[in-house]
């Protein structure tokens, strides 16, 4: 009876260890879009991963059906200079969130395998430190598009006066 006691003890806290939820699990997707250039030129991928656990969660990269390749790019100005660097992840902080938005991190799209046009919704999956993936759909939209197009997102211009301004007459 002994043995048989033991192994189930054992067993219960094997369970107990594996039983944390995926990273994947403690994520939300939120203003996912995709920015499209013409040809077969890389595109953009954007969106907002917030993080309801305790620990951080490290976004490695995604995969696309639609799309060859996708990598994790940050884009920096230093100098006077723009830059793009491929990087290996993006945290999200625990009970925090973390935006890939033009200028800053985001995905990039190479090697498009069919035409993605604005108003195309495009899935990608999203990995993370620990194995796990999070699906998500993208809405694609032009190439001037500032950002995901929803109600949730404001980033009009504040209207200028131009009848204040010299013009040379």
């Amino acid at each position: 009876m002994k043995p048989l006691a033991l192994s189930m003890v054992l067993s219960g806290l094997l369970l107990a260890s594996g039983a944390r939820a995926a990273d994947a699990d403690h994520v939300r997707a939120s203003h996912a879009w995709i920015r499209v250039l013409p040809g077969a030129l890389p595109a953009g991928a954007y969106v907002t991963l917030e993080n309801d656990s305790d620990r951080p969660v490290a976004l490695r990269g995604a995969g696309s059906t639609v799309y060859a390749e996708v990598m994790l790019h940050q884009s920096s100005r230093a100098g006077g200079m723009s830059r793009m660097t491929m990087v290996d992840a993006l945290n999200v902080p625990a009970h925090g969130k973390a935006e890939l938005a033009p200028a800053g991190y985001h995905l990039m799209l190479m090697q498009p395998k069919v035409t993605v046009k604005p108003g195309d919704t495009v899935t990608l999956t999203l990995q993370f430190g620990d194995g796990s993936t999070l699906t998500t759909d993208f809405v694609a939209r032009p190439a001037n598009a500032l950002d995901a197009g929803d109600e949730h997102t404001d980033h009009a211009m504040p209207a200028m006066d131009h009848g204040a301004m010299p013009h040379g007459h």
